[in-house]
């Protein structure tokens, strides 16, 4: 589904933005991803067909491509083919009617629920009122349409969890502490903030730094957040303040000095060449391998030289102290006790030193738990580092993106199913300029908005039947009119039994603990 049609016009991503290189990732604005290969280079966004096949059945849109990105989604994955606790949070800022778009995160949270993951929807309703200057009210009336579209679309809320902002104590406390570990430099940096930037607006970042790590405060456990690639800012500041707030960072060393990680790049390259120049292989010397690392030019073809250089130094300084490989303990922010606790908890051989400990008889990942272990057990979060995917950007029904102040680009949950009907039969296609054209050159669904919805939407998990109308429609048997004859009769059965499935979930919202404005419930 994610091969280019045979077409030779100009390529237009689904998000309908501007032709450029540059990719402009921002929460609260008009991002645009015009090439989504880009978020993979720029970002260090991984592409998810690479881990597509360690998860054990995919929804539909992870296996159509329209969940193309991820951060560390292995270990979510594990959890789910180990039937080991995970977790899954997103969070809808209640600026507007539920639409289509939305549709994407409420399908993603509630396929992760039935896989077995704690899973939670939340409200971000403090976010809503400082970063878009809504009412109370009008947060309350959206915060109900998203919610009851939640529930009608499948969320247990007997088997997971629902909140909004305001009105979660624990999580404020915990936005509070996490505060400590970012300052405005940093925020200017990743948000652009500015000093006309309100508090409360910078407040609320802190508070989704919370949100995305509340999952972990009663067990730190795998999770993942389903989010468009607008919110991966808050996903990569997150998954430095998990790490800034632990005990203990485990990493591996060769000797007792401190090296990044491109200097113990090339220190493992220098003990696994031991034998060339070690009198010891067995003991091979720091002074050794400054020595062969700085005879050997060739090696600045595949290390940067400024990095050789300065593991060369470092090795120097070291002299006869032995290179031997080992897993280290970091002291980051630990109490004395929990030092303490964690060196007496380190068996076998090691090495005590004043700000770190190094174990010769652990592995990394076994290291990992027994530090966790540890600062859990004197009062540390232990977070694990929270993990991502990513879907693709819809493109509104009248071309370019989908925008919640343009009804007529977007279906709303809330629709009447003869408008969404009419909203169908209305929007841009794909399609040549006439029938002719279509059936000689074919359609280009690639970049048709109404073909976008089958995908997404009306295909469902049926891939045989979303397959068949890309097929037909870039092969020149399908045309638009019957297409979107087709779509718009299957978005009104859709909104149909949506309207009347929000009708049954409000007796059931009624009951949850969230408080909502009376005349909003």
């Amino acid at each position: 589904m994610s091969e280019d049609p045979p077409h030779e016009a100009e390529e237009v991503q689904p998000d309908g933005g501007a032709a450029t290189d540059d990719v402009a990732l921002d929460p609260w604005g008009s991002s645009t991803v015009d090439d989504y290969r880009n978020l993979f280079e720029q970002f260090g966004i991984e592409e998810f067909d690479e881990i597509l096949p360690e998860v054990s059945d995919p929804h539909y849109l992870m296996r159509r491509g329209v969940i193309f990105g991820h951060r560390d989604y292995d270990p979510v994955a594990r959890a789910m083919r180990e039937g080991e606790p995970f977790a899954a949070l997103s969070g809808f800022m209640p600026t507007g009617d539920p639409h289509v778009g939305h549709k994407l995160v409420f399908d993603e949270l509630i396929w992760h629920q039935q896989q077995g993951g704690d899973t939670y929807g939340l409200i971000a309703d403090l976010e809503a009122h400082s970063a878009r200057g809504l009412s109370w009210e009008e947060i309350d009336e959206h915060a109900r349409d998203y919610l009851l579209s939640l529930l009608a679309l499948g969320f247990d809320p007997q088997d997971g969890t629902l909140y909004r902002q305001s009105d979660n104590r624990e999580l404020q406390d915990l936005a509070f502490e996490l505060g400590s570990e970012v300052n405005f430099s940093e925020m200017a940096a990743i948000y652009g903030f500015e000093g006309e930037t309100s508090i409360s607006h910078m407040q609320s970042v802190v508070t989704q730094m919370a949100d995305i790590l509340y999952p972990q405060l009663e067990e730190p456990k795998p999770t993942v957040i389903p989010v468009g690639p607008d919110q991966d800012p808050h996903v990569r500041l997150a998954r430095d303040l998990a790490a800034r707030t632990r005990y203990f960072g485990v990493t591996e060393a060769y000797a007792s000095f401190e090296a990044d990680p491109d200097e113990r790049t090339v220190l493992a390259c220098a003990y696994e060449g031991r034998g060339e120049f070690a009198e010891d292989p067995d003991r091979p010397r720091c002074i050794e391998a400054a020595d062969w690392l700085a005879e050997h030019d060739t090696l600045a073809d595949v290390y940067d030289p400024a990095v050789i250089d300065s593991t060369v130094e470092k090795l120097r300084a070291a002299s006869k102290e032995p290179l031997r490989p080992r897993v280290r303990f970091l002291d980051r922010n630990a109490t004395t006790d929990a030092f303490e606790a964690l060196i007496e908890a380190v068996e076998g051989e090691k090495r005590v030193y004043e700000a770190h400990i190094d174990t010769f008889e652990l592995a990394s990942g076994e290291a990992e738990e027994l530090a966790r272990e540890v600062e859990l057990d004197h009062g540390g979060y232990g977070f694990r580092a929270p993990s991502s995917i990513y879907h693709r950007f819809m493109t509104g029904l009248t071309g370019g993106k989908m925008s919640s102040s343009i009804p007529a680009s977007h279906i709303s949950l809330l629709d009447d199913p003869e408008t969404g009907y009419e909203k169908v039969k209305s929007a841009t296609t794909g399609g040549r300029e006439t029938a002719e054209k279509q059936r000689e050159l074919g359609g280009k669904a690639d970049e048709c908005p109404v073909y976008e919805l089958y995908a997404y939407l009306l295909a469902a998990a049926d891939d045989e039947f979303a397959k068949e109308v890309y097929d037909e429609c870039v092969g020149g048997e399908r045309l638009c009119g019957d297409c979107k004859e087709q779509a718009a009769v299957l978005m009104r059965e859709f909104l149909a039994d949506h309207q009347e499935k929000r009708e049954e979930a409000k007796e059931l919202l009624a009951n949850l603990d969230i408080e909502l404005d009376p005349d909003c419930v």
